[in-house]
C-alpha cells in the first residue's frame, strides 16, 4: 500500500512539474513574440535599412547552389497558402468523420484562415515593399510580415498542439514536434534565400503566427468549455422535448 501511494505521489509531482514547464514555455513564447514583433514593427515604421537584413541575405547567398535552391523552393511550397489550405481541409475531414472531434474541426479553419486574414491586414498597415534584389521565385504583394512565416508558424504550431493531445507515444510526439519546428524554421529561411522577404519580415511573421495560435487556441478553448457547460444542456433538453 505504501509503495502504491509513493508511486502515485511521484506521478502527481511529475505531472505538476511537466504542467508548470509547459505553462512557462507557452508564456515565454507568448511574451517573447509580443516583444519581438513590436520591436521589429518599430524598426520598419521608422524607415531606413536594417543591417540584419543585409547580413541575412549575404549568409544565404553564401549557401547558394542548384541543389540548395531546389530544396528551398520545396520548403517554401510547404508554406504556400494553397498547400496549407489543402492540408487544413484534410484535417477538418479527419476530425469530422474519422476522429469525430467537432471542436478540433473548428480549431483548424479558425487558426488557418485567421492567420491568413491577419497577415493581409498587417501587411496593408505596414506597407513594406519586397526586397529590390532579383527574386528566385515569383512573388507579389507586400513584404512585412512574411505570410509564409506567419501562416506556417500558426498552422504547424497547431499541428504540434494537436499532436500533444492525440499522440500517446511521447517519443513519437517529441520527434514530430522537432520535425514541425524545423519545418517552420526552414520555411522562413527559404523566403530569405529566395530573395522574396527580408529576414525581419520572417521573424515578425514567426512572432505574429505564434501569437495568433496561442490566442486562438486559448479563445477557442474558453468557447468550448462555455459551450459544454451552458449550450449543450439546452440543446439536449430541447431534443428530449421534441422526442
Amino acid at each position: 500500500m505504501r509503495k502504491i501511494i509513493e508511486r502515485a505521489w511521484v506521478r502527481l509531482v511529475a505531472m505538476f512539474a511537466l504542467f508548470t514547464l509547459e505553462l512557462f514555455l507557452i508564456l515565454a513564447l507568448f511574451l517573447g513574440s509580443i516583444i519581438m514583433f513590436l520591436f521589429l514593427a518599430s524598426k520598419i515604421r521608422g524607415g531606413g535599412e536594417v543591417k540584419f537584413d543585409k547580413l541575412a541575405f549575404d549568409f544565404m547567398d553564401s549557401l547558394s547552389s542548384p541543389a540548395v535552391t531546389d530544396f528551398m523552393i520545396f520548403m517554401s511550397f510547404l508554406g504556400d497558402a494553397p498547400f496549407i489550405t489543402g492540408s487544413a481541409i484534410l484535417l477538418i475531414v479527419y476530425f469530422l468523420f474519422i476522429k469525430k472531434h467537432r471542436w478540433y474541426s473548428v480549431k483548424v479553419p479558425v487558426i488557418a484562415v485567421g492567420s491568413i486574414s491577419l497577415n493581409l491586414i498587417t501587411k496593408f498597415f505596414f506597407h513594406r515593399e519586397r526586397p529590390i534584389i532579383p527574386h528566385l521565385v515569383e512573388a507579389s504583394g507586400l513584404s512585412f510580415p512574411s505570410g509564409h512565416s506567419m501562416v506556417s508558424a500558426s498552422f504547424y504550431g497547431l499541428l504540434i498542439y494537436l499532436s500533444w493531445h492525440n499522440i500517446e507515444n511521447r517519443r513519437l510526439y517529441y520527434f514530430l514536434t522537432g520535425l514541425l519546428i524545423l519545418t517552420i524554421i526552414l520555411i522562413g529561411c527559404s523566403r530569405v534565400y529566395l530573395h522574396v522577404h527580408y529576414a525581419t519580415d520572417v521573424i515578425a511573421g514567426f512572432s505574429a503566427g505564434f501569437l495568433w495560435v496561442i490566442l486562438g487556441l486559448y479563445g477557442l478553448r474558453k468557447l468550448e468549455r462555455y459551450s459544454k457547460r451552458n449550450l449543450n444542456p439546452i440543446v439536449e433538453e430541447a431534443a428530449v422535448k421534441v422526442e
